[in-house]
């Protein structure tokens, strides 16, 4: 990036959209991403990641890591969303995500109507990620980034389909986990993982 361009880039408000992807599983983590869009470089066809078909949401993937100012994928662990709250982890991530982008924005918009601590200005909109691009954006990186993460968790734990459920709590997952037992990467506090715990015990 040439320096003119970034001159120009500074003299300008620059808005961090920031959503996440992974609240309602049953198992991994809950993954939250930030992203900075250049106005230089618009990306056509962005939208809710949910309402986009699989190859859809790669191919943006792959056009907004390469054309967006800056962006920044933070996380949160099963065990953190266990210790926390799932609300509170998915803050968590979401603060991380903000605070690893390299350029620093003017404000953030935030998807849903729940604010991570911040040390810039911040706002939630819901339903943010179907309205404003750069939360678009966001939740697609969020999106991609995770289930790349259960492609990871099928490869180590073959009896469980998540490159398919995704840690859902599909009819699938629940026979899965009936069948091959409670894994480490399932959240402990979410039913019914936490009722079969309960009956186990």
């Amino acid at each position: 990036m040439d320096n003119d361009h970034l001159i120009k880039i500074n003299q300008k408000i620059m808005v961090a959209g920031v959503d996440e992807a992974g609240r309602g599983p049953l198992a991994g983590p809950v993954v939250a991403a930030a992203v900075i869009l250049d106005p230089v470089r618009p990306i056509n066809g962005l939208a809710d990641s949910k309402t986009l078909s699989e190859g859809k949401r790669n191919s943006l993937f792959t056009m907004i890591k390469e054309n967006a100012l800056d962006w920044s994928v933070g996380m949160a662990s099963v065990e953190e969303i266990d210790e926390l709250n799932i609300l509170q982890a998915t803050l968590l991530a979401m603060q991380r995500a903000v605070n690893g982008l390299a350029i620093q924005p003017t404000e953030a918009l935030i998807d849903g109507n729940c604010l991570p601590q911040l040390l810039i200005p911040a706002q939630a909109i819901v339903k943010g990620d179907s309205k404003v691009k750069a939360i678009s954006a966001a939740s697609i990186l969020a999106k991609v980034e995770r289930d790349k993460i259960m492609v990871d968790y099928h490869k180590k734990y073959p009896d469980f389909s998540f490159h398919l459920h995704k840690g859902y709590g599909t009819r699938q997952h629940i026979n899965e986990i009936n069948q091959f037992g409670i894994l480490p990467v399932h959240r402990r506090t979410f039913n019914p993982v936490k009722l079969m715990i309960v009956q186990q015990s």
